[in-house]
């Protein structure tokens, strides 16, 4: 009977240990730098979104958890929590729009309403409005 113990008590400490180390893990795990990712799609803003308006299911099936890079024109600038930066690009819809939020700290007057950009973000899906994240500026 003791020998079943010492074996259960053996068992949740290695259990214990591995959860504490996946934890540590995921913890400090670094986001990717999508920057230097290559985009699995590259898109217009106005394209994307008519993608998501067209059929949700087989637009998310495509584009969500994927790495595509947008190019629009700015609409305006949002700044978030932590003082993220979200950028709103214009598209052919007066209700949705494709939202580009930035992880990293970004130069807001580097950004100006009607420019031209492209950014490279990670898909999230669609709430009546397209939703890129962890985004980072393509020059």
């Amino acid at each position: 009977m003791k020998t079943i113990y010492k074996i259960g008590l053996a068992v949740g400490l290695i259990i214990i240990i591995v959860g504490a180390i996946g934890g540590y893990y995921l913890y400090n795990k670094q986001h990717k730098d999508l920057g230097k990712a290559k985009p699995d799609y590259v898109i217009t803003a106005i394209d994307l979104l008519k993608e998501f308006e067209k059929d949700e299911i087989a637009a998310s099936e495509k584009y969500v958890s994927k790495i595509i890079e947008v190019s629009g024109t700015i609409e305006s600038l949002n700044t978030g929590k932590n003082n993220t930066l979200s950028i709103i690009l214009k598209t052919d819809s007066d209700f949705s729009t494709v939202i580009c939020t930035f992880l990293q700290a970004q130069d807001r007057e580097e950004f100006k309403s009607g420019d031209e950009i492209t950014v490279r973000g990670e898909c999230s899906g669609f709430l009546t409005d397209v939703l890129l994240n962890n985004c980072s500026l393509v020059k």
